[in-house]
């Protein structure tokens, strides 16, 4: 298993926590399974960018990004050069700290689909 720091998150997580995660799950998984609902309004379809997470740390352990969470990214409120959509980022056995940003953007749940 793998240590995921949560750093604390207003709504999803106040207090921040500390996880186990399976590796080879994606980010957004291990948050679900240990009760963090993080969006993730496209089903974990790379076709949104509600789960948008910060590594701040561990980043360089996980694969490369594909193009299309690339493209998706762009578009993602807060970005920062360690940021990806935790429904495409596997986790290794590096230990990770992530942070959940603030604010989202949910086309559909906006009415801007």
């Amino acid at each position: 298993m793998t240590q995921m720091i949560v750093l604390p998150h207003v709504e999803l997580c106040p207090e921040g926590t500390v996880i186990e995660a399976e590796p080879g799950k994606t980010i957004c998984q291990a948050l679900l399974e240990n009760g963090i609902a993080i969006e993730h309004a496209c089903e974990m379809s790379c076709a949104c960018t509600t789960c948008h997470v910060i590594v701040r740390e561990g980043f360089n352990s996980l694969e490369a990004a594909e193009d299309l969470e690339e493209d998706m990214l762009d578009k993602a409120w807060g970005l920062e050069p360690n940021s990806r959509l935790s429904c495409q980022a596997e986790i290794a056995d590096t230990p990770l700290v992530v942070e959940i940003p603030r604010y989202s953007i949910n086309m559909a749940r906006e009415g801007k689909h």
